[in-house]
């Protein structure tokens, strides 16, 4: 068994059966350093060819450390010390020129964030080309006819419009898609990815986990695959190395490490995917069943009744709301589910007053908001916040801490000084952050204790209802655990209405008590989390839950614990 606490050099063999496969890529004993600060410890693995291995952890465990180490492409003050094997020849002292033909052409990078990845001024094709110029071949007709193929392969309507494109003209998905597509053109032996998926909707990110496996398997490509949910590594890799502080925690066959993980961390990891426990929270959960239970025939705290709003898009008229209905009972949380372009944001936007309706009604409280003025609306938002979906964005990052969450006293000239103080002290405390940390600014802070910022100053005016867009999205699972607690503990103790919008639907069964499913500005089905979860009646809803991933079939490939495949392991002293 692998030690919990304390473990150096850890060499796995991904894949393991029988006659042991030749590695394609073998790291031992590395090691990454940024001046006196180690991020990486004596780290080991290593991968066979045409199987999958998973480098899990939160943020800041190493993971893609280690991949940036493989790839050499960590920052000039990254010092790597150990070694990389790569087909067995040592890379990681290699100079940069003998090793530059490598990067690209036999081991490829699928990146994390496709946004950032592609340049907004230049197209599709124009970027493609680049990337062609990595197959020797003189002839450009030749590597776009390559492209083209390539982009068929994964999965892309009409490769050629793709290619004619400019990244703002097409979706995450069809982004990733691209990226993939770049990255397996060579016809690399090893593909590193690293969160591929992290920003994608569920089932987008179901059909892009597909296409890297069956790119796996036609063209017989190893994969490193960086990413910090679980459930998501169980369904995709042979073998797992989980790592936290840049420290190797556990290592073995998956669905060794899935079934019965024995470090510590590694069992927090699993208790915190919300696919492997849907039932976690029910006892924070449970104040807010009896309120739907009781609630009934009473004025919900919010009501959106036949709602549509159109926009004119490229001289068209596209509803993006259409005829959406729902009531949010007092001290309950509505989760507003489906995937990107189904209405969910312009349906809050149409809630917090941002938009007006073409027809229908919305009432906060039994208050019509249709048809009113800013000013008169300023009453209603004071009792309705918003937390965004992204907490290092959506704070300033030259104020402080204290600041932010006395803003919005300050905007609605409430109580004096000390009052306001003594305010900002108590949202503080009710989402668990010390009083020291007032002082700090966002940069400081981690993304959990922003996104707590960040509903702290929701929770200082004392709203009844809060609006949360995503808000453990752009956060690790672990973290998310934390958040989603914190959620709950308040909703139980103040009372609060939460109306939540997500495409993680593992994480709306722990957090709502009901639901509304959209599907291209449409509710297409409605009501009780349970129901809607345990016996879906529309064919959209049921392909959303199927892409859930959950590592059921990890699990039922062993009955017992299976030993973890360690080939050696040096205990540090």
């Amino acid at each position: 068994m692998v030690t919990q606490d304390r473990l150096s050099a850890t060499i796995l063999r991904a894949g393991v059966t029988g006659q042991k496969p030749a590695s394609l890529l073998r790291v031992d004993g590395l090691s990454v350093s940024y001046g006196l600060n180690e991020v990486v410890r004596n780290v080991g693995f290593e991968l066979g060819r045409g199987k999958s291995l998973a480098l899990i952890g939160e943020s800041g465990s190493g993971k893609s450390t280690i991949a940036r180490a493989v790839l050499r492409l960590l920052p000039s003050r990254g010092i790597a010390t150990g070694r990389v094997e790569f087909g067995g020849q040592e890379i990681l002292a290699l100079p940069e020129r003998q090793f530059r033909p490598l990067r690209g052409r036999t081991i490829g990078f699928v990146p994390q964030d496709p946004g950032n990845s592609l340049n907004p001024v230049r197209t599709i094709g124009a970027q493609a080309l680049e990337a062609a110029a990595l197959l020797d071949e003189p002839s450009k007709a030749i590597r776009k006819e390559r492209i083209l193929e390539t982009f068929a392969q994964v999965g892309l309507d009409n490769p050629q419009r793709v290619y004619d494109s400019y990244p703002h003209q097409l979706s995450g998905g069809m982004l990733q898609r691209v990226l993939i597509g770049l990255a397996v053109l060579p016809r690399p032996s090893l593909l590193v990815a690293d969160e591929p998926t992290s920003a994608l909707d569920v089932t987008i990110q179901k059909r892009i986990l597909d296409l890297l496996t069956k790119l796996q398997h036609d063209l017989d490509i190893s994969l490193l695959l960086i990413t910090h949910d679980l459930a998501i590594a169980a369904e995709r890799a042979d073998s797992l190395v989980v790592l936290k502080d840049g420290i190797v925690q556990e290592a073995g066959n998956t669905a060794s490490v899935f079934s019965s993980p024995a470090s510590a961390y590694a069992r927090k990891l699993h208790a915190d995917v919300p696919a492997l426990n849907p039932d976690r929270y029910a006892r924070l959960r449970d104040p807010g069943f009896r309120l739907l239970k009781a609630g009934a025939g009473k004025v919900p705290k919010i009501e959106v009744s036949a709602v549509t709003k159109t926009f004119a898009v490229d001289g068209r008229t596209v509803k993006a709301v259409d005829d959406v209905s729902f009531a949010v009972p007092a001290g309950t949380t509505h989760a507003l589910v489906g995937e990107s372009g189904s209405g969910k944001t312009t349906a809050i936007r149409l809630l917090l007053g941002l938009e007006q309706p073409d027809t229908g009604n919305i009432s906060v409280a039994g208050e019509q908001l249709a048809g009113r003025s800013q000013g008169s609306l300023r009453a209603v938002w004071r009792q309705l916040q918003f937390v965004y979906q992204n907490p290092f964005t959506s704070l300033d990052p030259t104020w402080t801490v204290e600041r932010l969450v006395r803003e919005p006293l300050d905007r609605f000239k409430i109580g004096t000084a000390k009052e306001r103080v003594e305010r900002v002290r108590e949202a503080l405390a009710n989402v668990g952050l010390a009083e020291h940390l007032l002082s700090r600014k966002p940069e400081a802070l981690s993304g959990g204790q922003r996104q707590r910022v960040a509903i702290a100053r929701a929770l200082v005016l004392k709203p009844d209802v809060i609006v949360l867009d995503e808000p453990t999205s752009a956060l690790d699972v672990s973290v998310q655990a934390d958040i989603v607690e914190v959620l709950l503990s308040l909703q139980a103790n103040l009372g609060l209405t939460y109306i939540f919008v997500s495409h993680d639907l593992a994480l709306v069964r722990q957090l709502a008590h009901t639901v509304s499913v959209m599907h291209r500005g449409r509710v297409v089905e409605h009501g009780r989390v349970a129901d809607i979860f345990d016996n879906p009646q529309q064919p959209y809803t049921v392909s959303l839950l199927k892409s859930i991933p959950s590592g059921a079939a990890r699990i039922a490939e062993v009955s017992t614990p299976q030993p973890r495949r360690v080939i050696s392991q040096v205990q540090i002293a």
